[in-house]
């Protein structure tokens, strides 16, 4: 009896220490230094829309350029480890000789990242996107040092996981006699001819399993993510991450589906592989014209795959980038047709055909979406009330707030949190605190004993930060 007592007790101290970080929460949500103060030790959970390659901030890969000597084109500030025959191509080494390095720094700086962008010379849209080919050749060196960084500023950050989209997986497959089948698969796709285009899938799928495409997926997994995550002790007993593959939108039909089946097969035989993603401008050309197709190719491998789960970029966009009809059926097609588990970005919401009867389903279905504050203010202009959060929390669909591209961004996690304060009254200190919750009870992780030592340690956490609030 007096340890039931005790545990009542202890139970409504925590309430009230969680009553009090409420009140505090509400005194301050004006005050940004306030905000920033609390949001930096607030416990955080996960981070479950985040790009690996983005999330690396450009200090350290330019650092990495400079000390192993890459080319550098000072027109476009691409940076090459081999010298490529076209261009304006100068050692790092030189410029330094020739003390002109300091000078391009700062303008590498621009190109890499927001750094110093003044919003007027350039697209916001193309700035971000056009910055990762340029560090890329860098970047994709330096996997060890970079996760190694994601991980400790995270755990500075009070942030427990990260689910990240890694890297493509190489699959050097010859399709050069399948460009028929690109044309097939685009001409169903103008007649809305489901049954035809997944008819077809099949057959490619049984021809891709033919050539080898599960030892492309093991060789991923064993001898690049388990081998990284093992060497560099990624998970402790403050930190987890897991990761996604993720296909690019550009690519033709065939090859595109190719890659995914590569990107499942990885998903579905490693605990590590959480999940299947797809990225790359959403209103690109190509991007464009295959949606659909897009999310037939994921429809079809979720059937073949029933367990693998996958997390969709979907409805970044808004008006004046696309034509307003194109603005209708993105996330439809994400939630309906492909049949995601979670939504990234989903801006687009208010512009959808049937956007509350979408909503209702999501909200009754647990399809998460996830909020990236500060990556639709920058890329897509919209935030403050043309953001749809608050229309997501009204019909209760589950939300999680992310970071996307922390590094090009030079953004973090605390920020989302104090733009999300500041700005949406609406959503209190529980609202955020069920968001965190929310980040691991929705993330991929496959083992149940790591979620639940994560959630666990949320508790711990939470219940250390909001004593802070006792005498408040």
């Amino acid at each position: 009896m007096k340890l039931h007592y005790t545990l009542i007790f202890s139970i409504v101290m925590q309430l009230g220490f969680a009553q009090s970080a409420s009140l505090y929460f509400d005194k301050i949500r004006t005050n940004e230094a306030a905000l920033t103060a609390f949001f930096s030790q607030m416990p955080k959970g996960g981070d479950l829309h985040h790009h690996y390659s983005g999330s690396i901030y450009a200090e350290p890969v330019l650092n990495y350029a400079i000390t192993e000597n890459f080319y550098l084109n000072t027109e476009t500030m691409v940076v090459a480890r081999e010298k490529p025959t076209k261009g304006n191509w100068v050692l790092f080494s030189d410029l330094k000789n020739e003390n002109q390095l300091d000078r391009y720094k700062q303008q590498i700086m621009q190109k890499w990242s927001v750094k110093d962008y003044n919003h007027v010379d350039y697209p916001s849209d193309k700035l971000f996107f056009e910055s990762f080919e340029k560090f890329m050749p860098a970047a994709d060196e330096m996997f060890k040092s970079g996760l190694l960084e994601l991980k400790n500023r995270a755990i500075k950050e009070n942030l427990s996981y990260i689910e990240t989209q890694l890297s493509t997986i190489p699959a050097p497959i010859n399709l050069e006699n399948w460009t028929k089948f690109n044309v097939q698969l685009r001409e169903m796709a103008a007649k809305k001819d489901e049954k035809a285009i997944l008819a077809l899938l099949d057959k490619l799928y049984i021809a891709l399993q033919e050539k080898n495409v599960s030892g492309y997926a093991k060789d991923f997994n064993t001898n690049f993510v388990a081998k990284l995550h093992t060497d560099l002790k990624i998970d402790d007993e403050r930190f987890t991450m897991r990761y996604q593959n993720f296909v690019l939108r550009f690519m033709e039909p065939t090859e595109l589906f190719k890659n995914l089946v590569v990107a499942f097969i990885s998903a579905d035989t490693s605990p590590l592989m959480a999940g299947v993603n797809i990225v790359s401008p959403e209103d690109g050309e190509t991007s464009m014209k295959d949606y659909w197709l897009h999310m037939l190719m994921f429809k079809y491998c979720h059937s073949r795959f029933p367990n693998v789960k996958y997390t969709l970029h979907a409805g970044e966009l808004t008006l004046g980038l696309v034509q307003p009809e194109e603005l209708t059926w993105h996330i439809n097609s994400a939630v309906y047709d492909a049949g995601a588990n979670r939504i990234g970005h989903g801006v687009d919401m208010a512009y959808e055909a049937k956007s509350y009867e979408l909503l209702q389903y999501m909200a009754k279905n647990k399809i998460v979406i996830e909020i990236n504050l500060v990556s639709n203010e920058f890329i897509l202009k919209v935030k403050e009330n043309r953001h749809p959060i608050s229309l997501y929390k009204e019909f209760g669909v589950p939300i999680v707030i992310s970071t996307d591209d922390a590094g090009i961004l030079r953004t973090n996690m605390t920020e989302q949190y104090v733009l999300l304060a500041k700005r949406y009254t609406d959503i209190s200190y529980s609202d955020i605190k069920e968001f965190v919750y929310n980040s691991i009870n929705y993330s991929f992780i496959k083992d149940a004993s790591v979620k639940k030592e994560l959630l666990r340690n949320l508790d711990a956490r939470f219940k250390t930060f909001e004593k802070n609030f006792e005498k408040k």
